[in-house]
């Protein structure tokens, strides 16, 4: 292992504070991250890096090719931010109204750039290739990382491992997360219409009550999880919004609902709409109403390589310690198109440490103080780094 690795990462420190600090400040959404994709460009260009941009629309693909031929790694980051305003008073604030990197995909990006800085500057010494993938649109299905892998993101040069990173304020920073196997779930959402028949709120015997059918309908479905599915198998069904109705004294003949299912195995994601549809239709016909199902598949499971997993891990120990790697007991029920990406090729997520309670850096994703420790920037381009030069040159 290099040991100026860990020197040269921490060198980088205020660069690549200033990077993440610039993303922050001008979030953009799913497929409008314009102005991130072109400074990414530009910085990976500076490097002396090939450059494709327009892969998915927004995505950019850096390769680097090292002193001879070899396998690829790739290392990907996300771009995207979240429709929410940002509630910190920092310096480096959201300055988008209404528009913040809520889940860290700002110090994803960052992080993966910093890898790309390192490798860089080691460039001669890499028996392959290293690949650098910025990934628009994570954050609204179907994503981005689909349409990056149809644009070819993982071919010339093919690729043999991908690593991905996402930071992580439940992990200390310093330090990353692994998980062999299941790590996040696959997240899938649905639309639910219960139909009756509209009648006034005086002669409710005249009509078909949208609103009571759709109370049969909630408390019915509890059951799919806790009585259908193996008890072993985490699964979690959530409906998330329900509107109808139109005023006080009228029966209503429609409520919609828009629910969210997530699974870690295969055959739970089969099973579970369909016990939910077979529920929905012998509730609403037993009170003589109907009901509209529209279910949606979104992101796929993500599993952790453990071959890879167990690199990663063993890099990062030798560069900070034995201590430094977390296992991290239970995966998330949260989604994460990355997955797609490690169905393709062996691939793995690792966390990155960014917590810091005593500063306040312990929001979870997707809160609007969310914000990061970034001492973890370094650190994770340092042990990602470390991870491609093992991969590549038989470490």
């Amino acid at each position: 292992m290099d040991k100026r690795l860990v020197a040269d990462a921490e060198k980088l420190a205020g660069k690549l504070s200033k990077i993440r600090r610039r993303i922050h400040m001008y979030p953009e959404l799913a497929y409008q991250e314009k102005r991130t994709s072109e400074f990414v460009a530009d910085t990976l260009r500076s490097m002396g890096i090939e450059v494709r941009t327009g892969v998915a629309k927004t995505g950019v693909v850096g390769v680097l090719r090292g002193g001879s031929k070899g396998k690829t790694v790739a290392f990907r980051g996300d771009m995207d931010a979240l429709p929410i305003t940002e509630q910190n008073q920092k310096p480096y604030r959201s300055r988008v109204p209404g528009v913040m990197h809520a889940c860290g995909h700002d110090a994803n990006t960052t992080t993966v750039l910093g890898t790309a800085m390192l490798l860089s500057q080691r460039q001669s010494q890499l028996k392959g290739n290293a690949k650098f993938i910025f990934q628009p649109s994570e954050e609204a299905p179907p994503g981005g990382a689909l349409s990056m892998i149809k644009d070819g993101a993982l071919k010339s040069p093919k690729v043999d491992w991908i690593i991905g990173v996402h930071v992580d304020s439940t992990v200390p920073v310093g330090k990353i997360g692994l998980r062999d196997g299941h790590m996040m779930a696959a997240a899938d959402d649905f639309s639910l219409s219960i139909t009756g028949e509209a009648a006034h709120g005086a002669k409710p015997h005249l009509g078909v009550d949208a609103i009571q059918l759709q109370a049969q309908v909630v408390q019915a479905l509890q059951p799919v999880v806790s009585r259908g599915m193996d008890p072993t198998h985490p699964v979690v069904l959530t409906l998330g919004t329900i509107h109808g109705g139109y005023r006080q004294n009228v029966i209503a003949d429609r409520v919609d609902i828009e629910g969210t299912l997530r699974t870690l195995y295969p055959g739970d994601r089969k099973k579970a709409p369909k016990m939910i549809e077979r529920i929905v239709k012998k509730v609403t016909e037993a009170y003589g109403g109907g009901y509209e199902f529209e279910y949606r598949l979104g992101y796929p499971s993500l599993s952790c390589d453990p071959k890879l997993n167990a690199v990663v891990g063993r890099t990062m120990k030798q560069l900070f310690g034995r201590r430094s790697v977390v296992e991290l007991d239970t995966p998330s029920m949260g989604g994460e198109d990355f997955a797609y990406f490690a169905n393709e090729v062996p691939g793995m997520m690792l966390r990155l440490g960014t917590k810091n309670k005593k500063l306040g850096f312990d929001y979870p994703w997707h809160h609007p103080k969310f914000d990061i420790d970034e001492k973890g920037l370094w650190v994770g381009a340092a042990v990602m780094a470390g991870t491609g030069m093992r991969l590549l040159n038989g470490e």
